[in-house]
C-alpha cells in the first residue's frame, strides 16, 4: 500500500498549513508513506522542527517554506517555489476560524483574512497545480473544509460559509478531473483535536466527539480515491445526515439554538477560570 501510494501521488506533496493540527499530521502521515515534502506556514520555527524530525524519522526531504496565504500572491509564489519539484500530491489545508459570535462582532479585517486563507486559496493553488497534475497524469488533490460547510452555521456565519465554498470547490474539481488520473478529495473534519479548536473557545477534553488530527489526516489519505467528499467523523456524517432531513429552516433553528447553549457554556466556564480571555482571539496558524 506505502509503495502504491508513493508511486501514485509522489515524490513529493505540498502541505499548507503544516505547523500543528491537520496540516502537521498530514505532513507526518506522508512521511510515513514515503513521500518527500514541501511543508508551508507562517511559523518557520515549527516547519524547521518539523522537518528534521521527520528526515530524521523518515530518511525523506523536506523544504520549508514561510508563507501567510491571507496574501493573495502568496498561492503564486508557492507554485514558483515548487515549479523545479515534481509535486504529485496537494494539500491544501490551511485554514481558520473565529471565535462563536454574531457575524457582526468581528472585525472586518479578520473577516477578510478569513476569506483569503479559506477560499481564496485553495481557488488558486488548484489553479497552478491542476495543470502540472494534469501534465503527470497521475497525482492529487486533497481540499480541508468543514462538515459545518453542509449547513449555514448560526453564530460562525464567515467558517459555515467559507467552508461551504471549498466543498463546492472540490466537488466541481473532481467532476472536472474525473477518469484523468487525478483524484479530488474535499475532507470534511468534525471537531478536531487541535490549536484551532481551542482558538475557537472549545475545551477538547469535554467533547468526546472530537476525534485527533493524526487519525483525520490518516483516514484522508485511505480515502483520497473516495470523493467527492469525505466526513472523517461517523457522528458528524451521522449529524449532517440527520440535519439535512430536516427542513432547512428548522435545521437552522435547531443549530442556532445549540450554538447559543455552547456559547452560554464556554463563557461561564471562562468566567470560572480567571480573565484569560486568549483562547477566544481572533488568531490563526
Amino acid at each position: 500500500m506505502t509503495a502504491d501510494f508513493a508511486e501514485r501521488y509522489g515524490p513529493a506533496a505540498l502541505v499548507t498549513g503544516a505547523s500543528s493540527g491537520i496540516g502537521y499530521a498530514f505532513a507526518e502521515e506522508l512521511a510515513c508513506r514515503g513521500l518527500d515534502l514541501v511543508v508551508t506556514a507562517r511559523r518557520l520555527d515549527r516547519l524547521e522542527e518539523l522537518a528534521t524530525r521527520l528526515t530524521r524519522e523518515h530518511g525523506i526531504t523536506v523544504t520549508t517554506c514561510q508563507s501567510d496565504l491571507a496574501d493573495p500572491e502568496a498561492p503564486r509564489r508557492l507554485a514558483e517555489f515548487t515549479a523545479a519539484m515534481d509535486v504529485g500530491l496537494v494539500i491544501s489545508n490551511a485554514g481558520f476560524g473565529l471565535r462563536r459570535a454574531p457575524h457582526e462582532a468581528h472585525e472586518a479585517a479578520a473577516l477578510t483574512e478569513l476569506l483569503m486563507v479559506n477560499c481564496h486559496a485553495p481557488s488558486a493553488l488548484a489553479h497552478s497545480f491542476i495543470p502540472r497534475l494534469s501534465a503527470r497524469g497521475r497525482g492529487g488533490f486533497v481540499l480541508t473544509s468543514s462538515v459545518e460547510g453542509a449547513l449555514g452555521g448560526p453564530y460562525s456565519a464567515a467558517y459555515s460559509s467559507s467552508k461551504a465554498m471549498v466543498t463546492a470547490l472540490g466537488e466541481a474539481l473532481w467532476g472536472e478531473l474525473a477518469e484523468t488520473g487525478i483524484d479530488v478529495l474535499t475532507l470534511c473534519p468534525g471537531k478536531t483535536v487541535s490549536e484551532a479548536l481551542v482558538k475557537q473557545g472549545f475545551d477538547p477534553s469535554m467533547l468526546d466527539d472530537a476525534m485527533p488530527a493524526r487519525e483525520v489526516a490518516r483516514l484522508a489519505l485511505d480515502h483520497i480515491t473516495d470523493g467527492p467528499t469525505y466526513i472523517s467523523s461517523e457522528y458528524y456524517a451521522t449529524m449532517i445526515e440527520q440535519l439535512s432531513a430536516l427542513p432547512r429552516r428548522q435545521a437552522l433553528l435547531a443549530s442556532a439554538a445549540a450554538m447559543k447553549k455552547h456559547m452560554a457554556a464556554r463563557d461561564a466556564s471562562l468566567f470560572r477560570r480567571g480573565p484569560d480571555w486568549s483562547c477566544l482571539a481572533e488568531q490563526r496558524d
